[in-house]
Parts: C-alpha cells; sequence; structure tokens
C-alpha cells in the first residue's frame, strides 16, 4: 500500500480516538492503495472546536496580508507535490493520470486567484443624512464546514477552501472516504505553510456519515459548502434548519446538450464525447442529454457511436487510457441498472454499455453507451446518470429543443452548439441552468461562478461570488461630533 492518512486537527496528526481504520481501493483492480484512519463524531467534533479556537483567539479573521501569503504558499505548496497526488488521485478515483494531474494544476490556480482576491475585500461608508455615517463592514461568517466528493476530491475542496480561508473563515472539512489518501497528501502539502495558523484548516476521512452530520447540525459552524447529490443537500437543508446556518450546495445535474443541424458535427461529437466521459461520466457538469435537430440525427448518432467505440477502456496509469473505471462495483450496478430500466421503458441501445473481459475484469469499468429515446417521459431523462452512458433525442423545433432541456428537475449546466451565433445566445437565455456553453461544454474557469438552477442547487461557487458565500455584511452607524463638544 501506498501510505497511512490520518486526520488533521489543530495543527497535529491523530489517529481516530476508537483507532478505527480502512483502506482506500484502487477501482481499476480491486488492490489496496491506502490505509486510513476511519473518522467520526470525535473526529468531528474536535475539528470543529480547534477551528472555533482559532477564530475567536487568532488575529486571521482581521489580517487579509497574512491570509493572502497562505493562500499563495499552499499552491507552491500543490504544485511541488503535483506529481505524487495525481498519482494518487490516480490509483484512488481511477481516472486517467492527465486528467488527475489537471485537477491538481487548476486548484493550485484557484487558490492564486483567492489570494488576489483576499486583499481587495472592501466596505462602504455614506453619509445618510448631515452628520449621520453609515458603514457596512464585510466580516468572514466564522467557521466554515466543508463536505468533499470523490470524483474530484482537490479541486471541489479548494473552490471552498480558497475562498473560505480568503474570507477570513477556519475551517472544517470531511474528506470522501474513497479518496482519503489523496486528502491526506493534499493536507501534508497545506500543513507546511509557515503563514497558515494551526486549527485554521482541520480535516478528517470518515466511511460513515455521523460526522458530517455534526457538521451540519453544530451551532459552532457557521456555513456549510457541499458538492454532492441532490438527495443528500436536501437531508443537508433539512439538518441544517435547525441552526438556520448558511448553505452552499451544488448537487445534482443532468447536462442538456442542444446541436442543431448547422453545427460541426465532427467538432462537435469530439468536445460532447470529452464532456461526457470525463471521470468516466462522474461529474455534475458532465454532457448528458443529447438532443439533436433530426435533419442529421441519423448522421451524429452514427459517428458519435463510432467515436465512444474508439475509446481506449483502461487502468488510469496507462498512458493512452482515455476512460477509467467508475469509482466501485456500486456504483458501476447503479448505472447498468438505469440503463436496463430505461430500455425496459423504450429506450433503444445503440450502444450497450459492457463490461471488459480480460485484464480488466476485477476492475469496476464500463464501456460507454448511448441509448436513443423518443419517450420524454423515460426515466432516465429524469435522473442524474453519472456515468458513461448518454442519450439521444431528436428534435424539430427551437421551441421544441428549449423545451426538452428543461425537461428536467436538474439546472446546473448546458451546452448549445450551432454556427448561428444570435441563435445560440437566444436559446442560452432560455435554458433554465446555471452555465450554459456556446459550442463547447465542461470549460469551468476560476475567476467565473457556477451553480445550479432548480434542484441542482444553491448559491455560487469560484469568481467573485464565490467569496460572498463566506462573508457577512456589518452596518456600523454613528453620529459626527461637532467642533468644540
Amino acid at each position: 500500500m501506498e501510505s497511512f492518512a490520518r486526520h488533521w486537527i489543530n495543527g497535529v496528526w491523530v489517529d481516530s480516538v476508537d483507532r478505527s481504520e480502512a483502506v482506500t481501493t484502487n477501482p481499476a483492480d480491486g488492490s489496496e492503495v491506502c490505509r486510513y484512519a476511519d473518522g467520526s463524531l470525535p473526529e468531528a467534533e474536535a475539528s470543529i472546536e480547534a477551528a472555533r479556537t482559532a477564530y475567536e483567539s487568532s488575529s486571521w479573521a482581521h489580517d487579509p496580508r497574512r491570509r493572502a501569503r497562505a493562500l499563495l504558499e499552499m499552491a507552491d505548496a500543490l504544485d511541488a507535490r503535483r506529481d505524487i497526488i495525481g498519482r494518487m488521485l490516480c490509483l484512488e478515483n481511477g481516472k486517467p493520470i492527465g486528467e488527475c494531474l489537471h485537477e491538481v494544476a487548476i486548484s493550485s490556480a484557484e487558490l492564486r486567484f483567492y489570494a488576489g482576491l483576499t486583499r481587495a475585500n472592501f466596505g462602504r461608508v455614506m453619509e445618510t443624512e448631515p452628520g449621520q455615517m453609515s458603514m457596512i463592514a464585510r466580516e468572514p461568517m466564522g467557521v466554515a464546514g466543508i463536505i468533499v466528493p470523490w470524483n474530484a476530491p482537490l479541486i471541489l475542496l479548494v473552490r471552498s477552501l480558497g475562498p473560505a480561508l480568503a474570507a477570513g473563515c477556519t475551517t472544517v472539512i470531511k474528506h470522501a472516504a474513497q479518496t482519503a489518501g489523496t486528502s491526506a497528501l493534499t493536507n501534508e502539502a497545506f500543513a507546511g505553510c509557515a503563514s497558515l495558523p494551526a486549527g485554521t484548516v482541520n480535516a478528517f476521512a470518515e466511511r460513515g456519515i455521523t460526522g458530517a452530520k455534526r457538521i451540519v447540525a453544530s451551532p459552532d459552524v457557521d456555513v456549510v459548502s457541499y458538492t454532492g447529490s441532490t438527495h443528500v443537500g436536501k437531508m443537508i437543508m433539512a439538518d441544517a434548519a435547525v441552526t438556520l446556518k448558511r448553505l452552499n450546495l451544488e448537487l445534482g445535474g443532468s447536462a442538456p446538450c442542444v446541436i442543431f443541424a448547422d453545427a460541426d458535427i465532427d467538432r462537435t461529437v469530439g468536445a460532447l464525447v470529452k464532456a461526457g466521459m470525463i471521470m468516466a461520466g462522474q461529474q455534475c457538469v458532465a454532457a448528458s442529454r443529447l438532443i439533436v435537430q433530426e435533419s442529421i440525427f441519423p448522421q451524429f448518432s452514427q459517428r458519435l457511436v463510432a467515436a465512444l467505440e474508439a475509446m481506449v477502456v483502461g487502468p488510469g496509469l496507462q498512458p493512452n487510457t482515455q476512460l477509467g473505471p467508475l469509482i466501485d462495483h456500486r456504483s458501476r450496478e447503479r448505472v447498468e441498472t438505469l440503463t436496463a430500466s430505461a430500455i425496459a421503458a423504450g429506450a433503444r441501445a445503440t450502444l450497450a454499455p459492457r463490461r471488459p473481459g480480460g485484464s480488466l475484469a476485477k476492475g469496476s469499468f464500463l464501456s460507454p453507451g448511448v441509448l436513443e429515446i423518443d419517450d420524454p417521459t423515460n426515466p432516465i431523462l429524469h435522473q442524474e446518470t453519472f456515468g458513461p452512458v448518454l442519450t439521444l433525442q431528436r428534435f424539430a423545433t427551437e421551441a421544441e429543443a428549449v423545451r426538452r432541456a428543461n425537461d428536467s428537475r436538474f439546472g446546473l449546466a448546458a451546452s448549445v452548439w450551432t454556427a448561428d451565433l444570435q441563435r445560440g445566445q437566444r436559446v442560452a437565455q432560455k435554458i433554465k441552468a446555471g452555465t450554459v456553453w456556446l459550442n463547447m461544454h465542461g470549460r469551468l474557469a476560476a475567476e467565473i461562478e457556477t451553480g445550479g438552477y432548480k434542484e441542482s442547487g444553491i448559491g455560487r461557487l469560484h469568481g467573485v461570488q464565490g467569496l460572498e458565500e463566506f462573508l457577512q455584511s456589518k452596518h456600523v452607524a454613528w453620529e459626527l461630533g461637532k467642533a468644540g463638544n
């Protein structure tokens, strides 16, 4: 195995109070990767206490220059450990090594973006009437709880941790068990940053949900940032209601991709294969529902299937791998069940997803699939597939395309493909999603906010608004004194 991962609480590496341990496994072959301390309620409570103490007793919240230095040091530390963190991520998550190394790179870039914003968090002052002054100060929320998923455990941590620290919050992080080794290496990088005080960042991993539930329920946690399923997001929202804490939730997605007849078919197919198969489809903004104008439907379908059939399926460390395994066998079975249910409801398997044999048989691999669907009520169109299976639908008119795109309880991301820029902008305006790409899909940047409509979440991540999620406004008023008083 690669290493042993411990919790990082109040600047100290600790084992679980009850000495519980578990292992992460490589989804490509089932081999053990990393043994880690398996946390629970005691680790959550210790992390919350350390974060609260650091927030109340240190100058962290009042020292933007130190916070900026710390974030820059954290970015440098990730860059210095890019290869080792990327390799561990590849082993634990299964996705191709190129995707893993890219994740480390964009995570350090995100930290640098928020380092810059740290020293630009201005309030405002005005005279409301003669002699009456009012000031609006921007203050940190306090202690931020961050619950991180396994599919992109580094960037989905940093896009919440970066703005939380930039705002002046202290943090409690609950890492995903499946990628505990990757998270521990990330924490080791941060632990060496001289400008980051003990207790500012506290982190534990757990297989269960006891620690995470404590973060949500604790009155000492002021804001929770969660990335994951809509189902769990709703439970978090219910549990957080007791303390009325602020929530930032990025939840499920089922991204529609509207392809008009004038789109460049070869370019569109290539881009959507990449956008749909990234992380084996286990990405919330992944291309999912391909809605194609009927005049090009046969040609588009044929080229899509050919491109997917040509993908190289294999372990992430192999340099030619284009599609790695799903995170575990249970996830693969869930995608297979969704696919079977869709076919039973009338979908046609233009390309049936299959379990590869031979040297890949031990892993949780699933080859790409395409389902052609005529019935808009087919259940797979209204769920998050979270796997390497795409759906194909036809449309005749622009209005029908918009109607099909919006026929979902989700609204996280979408894309429109056309040579007519005015039409692209017009359709993008009508699609109910937090992000709509024109002639591309999946492009994200630290500078630009993302988030969901409808059941895809509340709040925004990245960009200036990502910082706002961890800030609150305070009004301070006073009366000007008179000369001689």
